[in-house]
């Protein structure tokens, strides 16, 4: 049988490793993460990580949504600016 957790937990280390390489993919491959755990809460009937992880997948939504209009205010203008502004802050 397919193990879910097992899943669960490479996507968790490879999103980890692209949100900290500054890549939106990462905060696409979380939420991917946390709708196998909302399967996992189902499966296991621990209803609790559902509302927690919906919740997440919404702070992802906004946050990849942030992330693409600030690169295409930069690309539009062709300044880097934003993206130094983001090097220097970590």
């Amino acid at each position: 049988m397919f193990r879910l957790d097992m899943l669960s937990c490479a996507l968790t280390v490879l999103s980890t490793v692209l949100v900290g390489r500054k890549l939106w993919t990462g905060l696409v491959v979380a939420g991917v993460n946390s709708v196998v755990i909302c399967v996992i809460g189902l499966r296991t009937a621990q209803f609790g990580f559902i509302p927690a992880n919906l919740f997440c997948i919404g702070v992802y939504a906004v946050s990849i949504r942030s992330w693409m209009r600030e690169r295409r205010v930069a690309f539009t203008t062709g300044s880097t600016e934003i993206a130094e502004k983001r090097s220097c802050a970590s």
